[in-house]
């Protein structure tokens, strides 16, 4: 019977990285979790920004490119954006950005304004010191920038302010539905704001924010849903604008 070959012992490099895994289970599965979320966020950052354009179709290895991740992360944030409704997965076709439907994100923005005001209420009632310290830091920031802030610098401040809300909220049912329809309305103010507000509508959507962001600093509940219901109503006015002004191949590059 002939001999069993004998294994090779491992280096010292290899044993190293065997216990390093053992110790930390999952350590992987979480860099991975974590360049997935680098890979949403980035490429939220391009749909907001239409740095691809709503409506426009493009493969999972030019996303790749464009963000600097690799293929997983990149799939696992494509698979996410789709759930959220603002990429379409072809089959055998690619990808495509999903178009700013007008009417869709009218009626979107009626179950906006009743979850902001919700989450205005909470935050209000359940703001810590560290949530509010962050808070006026934000908005000292807003007010010291205002005058030279353009759409993009707005639009990170602006998310800022919806995750220390949403934060403030406790309530992670609320993120997980809002954060997609923040998204919507970002890409669409970012349309309007950039084509047709200009800076008269990029100042009234900071005083709006700003008011909201106050209301919530002092704790004046009936303040913070009232600001929260002026911002809706200003977003309405924002689709009151863009359906009779807007080029539509800016709303769907695919027409």
């Amino acid at each position: 019977m002939p001999a069993t070959p004998r294994r090779a012992p491992r280096s010292a490099k290899t044993r190293k990285a065997a216990t390093s895994a053992r110790a930390v289970p999952g350590a992987a599965a979480r860099g991975s979790e974590s360049l997935a979320v680098v890979a949403y966020d980035r490429i939220e950052d391009l749909i907001v920004h239409c740095r691809v354009a709503p409506g426009a179709g493009i493969t999972t290895h030019a996303l790749q490119d464009l963000v600097n991740l690799g293929r997983t992360p990149v799939h696992q944030a494509v698979r996410r954006l789709a759930a959220e409704t603002l990429i379409r997965i072809r089959p055998r076709d690619g990808l495509q950005i999903s178009p700013i439907d007008l009417q869709r994100d009218r009626r979107l923005l009626q179950l906006r304004r009743e979850m902001d005001r919700f989450v205005a209420e909470l935050a209000t009632e359940r703001l810590d010191a560290n949530q509010r310290n962050r808070l006026l830091r934000l908005g000292a920031t807003i007010s010291e920038r205002r005058q030279d802030m353009d759409v993009y610098e707005f639009n990170g401040y602006d998310r800022q302010l919806d995750a220390i809300l949403l934060n403030a909220s406790a309530e992670p049912f609320l993120d997980r539905t809002l954060r997609p329809l923040h998204t919507i309305f970002r890409r669409a103010g970012h349309v309007h704001l950039t084509h047709l507000g200009g800076a008269a509508g990029l100042n009234r959507t900071i005083e709006c924010h700003l008011a909201l962001l106050s209301a919530v600093v002092d704790r004046n509940t009936k303040g913070a849903k009232a600001a929260s219901d002026t911002l809706i109503d200003f977003a309405q006015s924002m689709f009151d604008n863009l359906e009779g002004n807007i080029d539509p191949a800016l709303l769907d590059a695919g027409q």
